[in-house]
């Protein structure tokens, strides 16, 4: 017998809850990383050279590691919150798992428009009295992307034990 309309959305939830899981991981632990080792602080004042350029994907910016899988964060977890909705259970979970996304993403947006540019991204790196608060507001805003990214991939994680729970 073949699967019913049903059975093939459980397994689209299903792929797209495991999706959305190791998206949130790779941007969690990627954001902690960033954190711990003040990536910031060495990249804002690595002056220019033709093997370190000063550009999103330039070596030793954080920009080739997030590139690939970065942008699949919110769409993931909003297709999981979407595919998953009728199963009540988790359905929470799956609101604050978007909710967060949504959140992380917009601090990001934040962070890609109005901070990395002057920070990171000009000719030669600012002197230390512009680069300072620069400085202090990207790890606010990245403390807030943090956590919003933590709450996430916890949100999703429960959601999709729940959800393997539920099956076996």
């Amino acid at each position: 017998m073949g699967q019913t309309s049903s059975d093939g959305r459980d397994v689209l939830a299903g792929r797209l809850l495991e999706v959305a899981e190791f998206t949130h991981a790779h941007w969690f632990f990627g954001n902690l990383y960033e954190a711990i080792v003040k990536i910031p602080d060495r990249v804002a004042a690595s002056e220019a050279s033709r093997e370190l350029p000063r550009t999103p994907f330039g070596a030793g910016s954080p920009g080739r590691y997030y590139a690939p899988i970065a942008p699949l964060n919110a769409p993931a977890a909003v297709a999981a919150l979407i595919s998953g909705w009728r199963h009540s259970d988790s359905r929470a979970w799956l609101i604050a798992g978007a909710a967060s996304s949504a959140t992380g993403a917009a601090a990001t947006a934040y962070l890609l428009r109005s901070i990395n540019p002057k920070l990171f991204f000009s000719p030669q790196p600012l002197d230390e009295e512009r680069r300072k608060p620069l400085l202090k507001r990207w790890y606010r805003v990245h403390a807030l992307r943090l956590t919003a990214s933590a709450v996430a991939l916890a949100a999703i994680h429960q959601a999709r034990t729940i959800r393997l729970r539920s099956r076996g």
